[in-house]
């Protein structure tokens, strides 16, 4: 549904910050699917562990934010130009395996509750079928 290129016109974030390369389903004001193609060029895996390349599980809950930022920004009443999206809470994540290059993690987003620029969402991330983490996360709209 969206591409790099149109999430890069969403988002402020960039290489090597930017860590989601597809929506591909979005129910504005529900829910939003959203995918990241996990290569062993990740800057990261330099160092997270050379011998063990394993995506830190903060950048999986940060992927998580950006995909619901998204689905905040497809919200018809917010110009995404003009505000942007700040992570501002996570409650009960739990990481459930490692992530590893040539996985493909779907991130899968559902609002808990909405109160004017305040999202909170339920995510969970998956590779295939299984569980990798989950959480929830609020993010706030905010004027430049």
């Amino acid at each position: 549904m969206l591409d790099i290129r149109d999430i890069m016109n969403i988002l402020p974030h960039r290489y090597p910050f930017l860590l989601i390369d597809r929506i591909v389903e979005i129910e504005k004001g529900d829910r939003v699917v959203g995918m990241k193609n996990v290569t062993f060029n990740e800057p990261f895996f330099q160092g997270h562990f050379p011998d063990l390349p394993i995506m830190p599980g903060v950048l999986l809950i940060e992927a998580m934010a950006q995909t619901g930022a998204i689905l905040a920004y497809s919200d018809e009443s917010e110009d995404a130009k003009d505000k942007n999206f700040f992570f501002s809470t996570i409650d009960k994540v739990k990481f459930r395996r490692p992530v590893v290059p040539g996985d493909q993690v779907r991130f899968e987003l559902k609002v808990i509750k909405r109160r004017s620029a305040v999202w909170r969402f339920k995510g969970k991330a998956f590779v295939g079928d299984a569980l990798v983490a989950e959480g929830e996360l609020q993010g706030i709209i905010a004027d430049k």
